[in-house]
């Protein structure tokens, strides 16, 4: 049986799923917010009045404080993937962050598959310096017709210092699309509230499940229990709204004993406090 996650439309897959006589599903998946493939001022122009204008400041605070992107190339990705991770831990600590980014598994995957799309073009990961020192560093993913932020880390002295991060990430990663002549800009999973004033559009991911016809009983149920766990998961999420607190609470007590055995360092650039 197949199963394939977050298949955006017009993807490859399409044509499999349509092409296949077995026994098959198609069910929704995520969300997600995309935004023309433009550079930074004229996605600033998509806003209304006062948004663009707060946003035009941000930005101009960023070069203010003299944070410059700095594409990673091939031979050094994978110290920079280990200074994204660490900069992520940092980042959400205290705040649920996903364990699973914080496995030296996670790490080494990430640091094989992010060195070949580097080097083929797939991807592109960019550190963020200020006076020399990394600041923050962002894996982006490339297709022909799209660029997507996979993820990122922060220090946290950017957010004290009122970085706006996303406006930050956003501007290098629209401009490398507007550069390579892709059409889309994706924000990737989720409807958060800060994605929503860049006005973007919501495109709808599908889940497709493929088995041959031997195993159509046994597809039957996998899809029933998938259904089964979404709606569960929704009811929770509507009828309790503190067990996704709970859920951080937990993450952050397993993060715990993965920061005892395998600590981040703590340090980092200290962002001097001066008005701009």
């Amino acid at each position: 049986m197949v199963d394939l996650r977050e298949v955006r439309p017009g993807a490859a897959a399409e044509a499999l799923y349509e092409s296949w006589r077995g026994g098959r599903r198609r069910l929704a998946d995520s969300v997600c917010l995309e935004l023309p493939a433009v550079p930074m001022d004229e996605l600033v122009a998509r806003l209304a009045a006062k948004p663009a204008q707060r946003m035009r400041a941000k930005l101009r605070r960023i070069d203010a404080l003299r944070i410059e992107g700095r594409a990673v190339p091939e031979a050094e990705v994978p110290r920079a993937v280990a200074e994204l991770l660490r900069l992520h831990a940092l980042q959400w600590r205290g705040r649920g962050v996903t364990v699973e980014h914080l496995r030296p598994r996670f790490a080494e995957h990430l640091a094989r598959a992010a060195r070949r799309m580097v080097r083929d073009g797939d991807a592109a990961l960019t550190e963020y310096r200020r006076d020399g020192e990394v600041v923050a560093a962002g894996l982006a993913l490339h297709s022909a017709a799209l660029t997507g932020g996979y993820l990122y880390g922060a220090h946290p002295a950017l957010r004290e210092q009122k970085v706006d991060v996303t406006a930050m990430l956003l501007r290098q990663e629209a401009d490398q699309a507007a550069r390579a002549g892709r059409r889309v800009v994706s924000m990737l999973r989720g409807c958060e509230p800060y994605k929503n004033h860049w006005r973007p559009e919501a495109v709808g991911n599908q889940r497709l499940l493929l088995a041959p016809a031997a195993l159509e009983g046994a597809l039957r149920l996998h899809t029933a229990r998938t259904v089964w766990r979404a709606r569960a998961a929704d009811a929770v999420r509507a009828r309790l709204p503190a067990a996704q607190e709970w859920r951080a609470r937990l993450n952050d007590l397993r993060a715990g004993r993965l920061h005892r055995s395998r600590d981040p360092a703590p340090g980092g650039p200290d962002l001097p406090r001066d008005p701009v």
